[in-house]
């Protein structure tokens, strides 16, 4: 048995059962459609995208899928992540209830404009 971290979004996916890949893959073409510009890496060991600086990471767990989008991505939309469990920068979607895969887009969309937006004050 091989305990090698995962160097690709493509093995992490792979290391899990069906269905769990299934939901992993949704998260993954979600904010892919919602930040076409992002490049994808492994950071913290977690599928990350990565556009003018950490996007948003994600990952599977026994009974969720943790999607993390810093502080700022989650305090924005607070309301509508009320009905997950979660922490200052982090969500838990569980594996038995269906993806909220809009929110997941808008939230997407916020940070890769804040990032951009970070970005363009640097310069």
């Amino acid at each position: 048995m091989t305990t090698a971290k995962p160097q690709t979004i493509d093995e992490y996916i792979a290391s899990f059962p069906a269905d769990v890949q299934t939901l992993l893959e949704q998260v993954r073409r979600t904010v892919q459609a919602a930040a076409p510009d992002a490049h994808e890496a492994i950071k913290y060991a977690m599928p990350t995208f990565v556009l003018n600086g950490n996007l948003v990471h994600f990952a599977a767990f026994k009974n969720h899928i943790g999607f993390y989008s810093t502080p700022s991505g989650h305090s924005s939309f607070q309301d509508d992540l009320s009905a997950y469990k979660g922490a200052k920068g982090s969500v838990q979607f569980p594996l038995d209830k269906p993806l909220p895969l809009d929110l997941i887009t808008r939230i997407v969309e916020f940070r890769a404009r804040e990032n951009q937006e970070k970005a363009g004050k640097k310069k």
